[in-house]
């Protein structure tokens, strides 16, 4: 806590004040955060008690200004399991940005499609997760001033914010699916078996990502909205699997996807 305490002070000095959303930008998604208007920018380096992102596509620097007409403190790229990291430390800036007052989380994705209706470049609502990463970044000793010990996930996903994204994409005349996200550890892709066992634990997409963010973020009482952006089709359902892909599908439709979000901004 003592550290959560220092970085957001740090950060506060750095001119970020009231937080309406946090918002996590997943791989090849961090360009809408180049839309926050009167932005200071934040390298992670330069945070006390941050981690630093070293995958391509993660800028890694938190923006800090006005979307939408919103005050939001974005994530230009996020901290993964793979890449060494301890949980506790993966989920380190949701908690900065609870004891810096935010209330609502948007996080974002690059994923593989497992449902079967799923094609590249589709968007989706998430509505639950599964968590298959072999940790939680729960594990230790609580910290009773950000939650509680055992934190309800029956509603990981806010059901308000859900359904006022279902009327906004129809509105707007984007398609939008709805469906589950299971995030494995990483790094390596998924096997055509580890596929089709997720498909059987009912997921939709799966991912690298996002879980323990959302498990932080809930245990601190904050509402989360999430989507996924399906880069590819997961392992048995194309020939083969590359990050490149995954870059290149989000560039297709950021446009559409930035649009959305900043939209939902509006409305939240």
């Amino acid at each position: 806590m003592e550290k959560l305490l220092e970085t957001a002070g740090f950060l506060k000095e750095r001119g970020v004040e009231e937080i309406d959303f946090g918002l996590v930008l997943g791989s090849g998604l961090g360009e809408l955060a180049e839309e926050i208007e009167e932005a200071i920018i934040i390298p992670y380096q330069e945070i006390p008690h941050f981690p630093i992102a070293t995958v391509v596509g993660h800028t890694g620097q938190l923006i800090y200004g006005k979307l939408s007409g919103r005050s939001v403190l974005a994530m230009q790229g996020r901290f993964h399991y793979y890449e060494g990291y301890q949980m506790e430390r993966i989920v380190y800036p949701i908690r900065v940005m609870k004891v810096l007052g935010c209330h609502s989380l948007i996080v974002t994705n690059a994923a593989g499609g497992i449902n079967k209706d799923y094609q590249p470049g589709d968007l989706m609502l998430i509505t639950d997760q599964v968590n298959c990463m072999g940790s939680n970044p729960l594990i230790g000793i609580n910290i009773e001033e950000l939650g509680p010990r055992f934190p309800d996930m029956s509603q990981a996903y806010d059901m308000e914010y859900q359904q006022k994204m279902k009327e906004l994409a129809k509105k707007l005349g984007i398609p939008l699916k709805e469906g589950i996200y299971l995030a494995f550890s990483g790094p390596a892709y998924e096997t055509p078996a580890e596929i089709q066992m997720a498909r059987i634990l009912g997921a939709d997409a799966v991912g690298m990502s996002t879980v323990p963010e959302v498990i932080a973020a809930k245990h601190a009482g904050m509402k989360v909205l999430g989507i996924s952006c399906i880069t590819n089709l997961a392992a048995g359902l194309q020939q083969n699997l590359n990050h490149e892909e995954v870059v290149d599908t989000t560039q297709r439709v950021k446009t559409i996807f930035s649009h959305l979000i900043k939209k939902a901004l509006m409305i939240l």
